[in-house]
Order: C-alpha cells, then sequence, then structure tokens
C-alpha cells in the first residue's frame, strides 16, 4: 500500500476525474493534475489497465502461475535473470519472491499447449533455471481488487404454499 492518499485513490480506481480525486482529498485540481503528471513521468506509476472479465467476453485463453527456482548470479543476484523472464511476451508479470522457489511468474497463453511450449522451450532451458512449477488458474475469484461475483441462481425451485 502507498502512504500517499492520492496514490492509493489512483490504484483503487484509476478513472477518478482530477476534480474528483481533488474534492475527496480536499486538494486543488490543478495540484492532483501536477502530481500525476510527476508520478508518470517519473515511472511511479508505471500505466492503467481495466480488469476485464474473461467469461463475460468469452476469453478462451489460459493463465498459468509459475514457480521457478533459479541459481542466483554473481554480482547481480535474481535480476538479470529475472528480468530477462520478463521480457518475454508471453510473461504478464514476474515477481521475487520467498518461499520454496525464487520468482513468480504469470503467463498467458492461447491454450494449454502454448503454456506448456513456453514452459519448455523458452523458460526451463535458460541458463540459470533449476527448476519450475506450473499451477494453471481454473477461476478468479477477485483480480486487482476486483470481485467477480455472479448472482448465484437457486439449485432448486423454491416452494411456495
Amino acid at each position: 500500500m502507498s502512504t500517499d492518499p492520492l496514490l492509493e485513490l489512483l490504484r483503487r480506481k484509476a478513472r477518478f476525474t482530477h476534480q474528483e480525486i481533488a474534492d475527496l482529498l480536499s486538494m486543488d485540481k490543478d495540484t492532483v493534475a501536477v502530481k500525476v503528471a510527476s508520478w508518470e513521468k517519473d515511472g511511479t506509476i508505471r500505466g492503467y489497465h481495466a480488469v476485464i472479465d474473461p467469461e463475460a467476453t468469452g476469453d478462451d485463453s489460459v493463465s498459468a502461475f509459475i514457480e521457478v527456482k533459479v541459481t542466483p548470479e554473481r554480482g547481480g543476484g535474481f535480476d538479470r535473470l529475472a528480468m530477462r523472464i520478463a521480457r518475454f511476451d508471453q510473461v504478464v508479470s514476474c515477481y521475487l519472491a520467498s518461499g520454496g522457489y525464487d520468482l513468480m511468474v504469470v503467463v498467458e497463453g492461447s491454450d494449454l499447449r502454448e503454456v506448456a511450449r513456453f514452459v519448455s522451450e523458452k523458460l526451463s532451458s535458460l541458463e540459470g533455471v533449476i527448476s519450475t512449477a506450473t499451477h494453471f488458474r481454473l477461476k478468479t475469484y477477485k483480480e486487482s481488487g476486483f470481485l467477480f461475483e455472479r448472482e448465484s441462481s437457486p439449485e432448486r425451485l423454491a416452494v411456495t404454499p
């Protein structure tokens, strides 16, 4: 979580207008605009995106979470290899993680075979990659702070007198 209330509002909902943010934070609209522009320029704000429900759009693509164990490089640690992995088009996110593996890589593909090919031909074959474990996303319940709730239909008809 960020410590700046303006950044926190933008993280939760990037579609606020500068005026709406100014009103919510009791700030001047121009001050908000200047701060946001500065954060965009210096890389504090990396981008904006919409959270899309793939079921609503008929998107049949596949997402996988891949645990990656790597050998740290002398003088570079995990950074060079992690950045090399992050540059692949199939990689949506790449994180250094604690626990039984070193990197958590999120990958998207058109189908299971495409993800499997990526893991076997590109990721696993990189020098420094010791092992991988792939977990496929089956269903999304929450993403980027948004719940993916659907109204549940009753399994049985209601009994009326």
